[in-house]
């Protein structure tokens, strides 16, 4: 299939024409999260810049395998090779088994994805679904001469590597610069450099996921997961591998590395990478006190929020820079974001009471090639909503009078707004509520009810509204500045 699609490859550090490996398919692996706690903006956001590109080429015409991996085991506090299993340390702390954790807040995930309207990928695999597999790519590491064993542990040997090979192609890092700036780990005596990184761990006596493997009863390594089930439903090659810039190095060089090790030849085409969100110029973090979930943003219980966000509004404000462009979030860019998508809905909403003339006094058709030519320059998501906006002015121009379109040319451009706004951009407008301003309001007035009645000391009415409130999964919490809701 040809076309004009033009993508920011990674690898090349340049915009490449998309051509698929297998003519009208494409296989794509988009790094997914690891549940050990709620979605908050940053996971918003590979989530729904694949999503786009997931529905731009199913528009181009070819059937797109998406692969989308759950972490749920492997992945280590600080991304290192020693410490705790984030999601057994979650367990611990919540005494629960660690796949209760993970399955809860994978359930909380995909709804917030379902909130956000991204679409289901073809499949979804677990990292502890496909153990048995991760431990057959270690013994092929280990045969083709690219790894060792240490004490039950397998490391890979990044240097060793490096002679056949080209480690840090991707994220252009040196070897010889990487003893300088790898920061220094605990239990690094392991390895025989400190770049080196776990493919399987051997698990000590307090560390709850663990399998049997010739080395010893561990768990794999967190880059292991990626590589092997990128091979197992895409192919030793496939088109496109995405994630987030922070995935970049070191998971993505050492998803490289070992696919390299075991195949001789590189496993992705595209790399695609999206940039990080920041809070007032700052990298979003629960350190520095800017860490929003997406069910903070929905329900409005964050003390930096002004007002609960339409899911629709967050989208909006993503689709409003280019994927590659760091993104920065503040009430007011939210706020914006928010009005002006609800211009573009009433535009759109308004179209069929147009009445129709018979000549335009304006050409409308040239936003279909305008909206796919921003499309082809790699997704180009804020010059298409460009033109939309154009669109709507012109056409909130024919309402008031000002200017004129035919039939055909309003039938046109509701039929444009359909396809780029709610199809491919992947937007909802639900006219009939906004569900964040409903849910703040009914339980504001839950709230005060709930107030007043302990005032009376009716103290059975006030647990009877906890307690049911309870069991819509929406706990209640009284503090010295008043009762506060939120989603469990």
């Amino acid at each position: 299939m040809q076309n004009d699609l033009h993508i920011y490859n990674s690898l090349n550090r340049k915009k490449e024409e998309f051509k698929s490996i297998t003519p009208n398919f494409v296989g794509m692996y988009v790094c997914g999260p690891t549940v050990y706690g709620d979605a908050h903006l940053g996971h918003a956001r590979p989530a729904i810049t694949f999503d786009i590109v997931y529905r731009y080429l199913m528009h181009l015409g070819y059937k797109v395998r998406y692969v989308r991996n759950i972490t749920d085991v492997g992945h280590l506090e600080n991304d290192a090779d020693e410490g705790e299993d984030k999601i057994t340390k979650k367990a611990r702390l919540e005494e629960l088994e660690p796949m209760e954790v993970a399955k809860y807040f994978t359930d909380r995930y995909h709804r917030n994805m379902d909130q956000l309207n991204v679409l289901h990928p073809s499949i979804e695999p677990t990292a502890s679904g496909h153990i048995l597999e991760q431990i057959e790519m270690v013994k092929v590491i280990l045969e083709k001469g690219f790894a060792y064993e240490k004490d039950g542990s397998v490391y890979f040997d990044v240097e060793k590597y490096n002679n056949d090979f080209d480690y840090g192609k991707l994220s252009g890092r040196k070897i010889e610069d990487l003893l300088q700036f790898t920061r220094k780990l605990t239990g690094r005596e392991d390895k025989k450099n400190s770049f080196d990184f776990a493919l399987w761990k051997k698990a000590d006596t307090n560390h709850i996921m663990r399998w049997a493997s010739p080395w010893s009863d561990g768990f794999p390594g967190w880059h292991l997961e990626c590589s092997v089930m990128g091979a197992k439903y895409l192919g030793e090659r496939f088109d496109i591998h995405g994630g987030g810039m922070d995935l970049l190095f070191p998971h993505h060089e050492c998803e490289i590395a070992q696919s390299n090790a075991v195949t001789g030849h590189d496993q992705v085409n595209y790399w695609m990478h999206n940039n990080m969100v920041t809070v007032n110029g700052q990298k979003m973090g629960k350190s520095l006190n800017n860490f929003i979930t997406l069910d903070e943003f929905f329900s409005g219980d964050h003390e930096t929020l002004d007002s609960a966000y339409n899911p629709m509004a967050i989208r909006f404000f993503m689709l409003q820079a280019h994927y590659r462009s760091t993104l920065d979030f503040s009430n007011d860019a939210l706020n914006a974001a928010e009005k002006g998508m609800n211009k573009l809905f009433e535009t759109f909403n308004m179209i069929d009471d147009l009445t129709p003339a018979n000549e335009s006094s304006v050409e409308v058709s040239k936003f279909e090639q305008l909206c796919t030519d921003a499309m082809n320059d790699d997704l180009n998501t804020p010059i298409v909503l460009a033109h939309l906006f154009d669109l709507s002015r012109i056409l909130n121009q024919v309402n008031d009078g000002k200017e004129k379109l035919t039939k055909e040319d309003i039938e046109f451009s509701k039929s444009l707004l359909q396809k780029y706004l709610f199809d491919l951009l992947g937007l909802k407008d639900d006219k009939d509520k906004d569900d964040a301003q409903l849910i703040n309001y009914l339980m504001d007035t839950i709230l005060n009810i709930r107030k007043k009645a302990k005032e009376n000391k009716d103290y059975q009415t006030s647990d009877q509204i906890r307690d049911e409130l309870e069991k819509l999964n929406i706990q209640i919490k009284d503090t010295k500045d008043g009762a506060k809701w939120g989603f469990k």
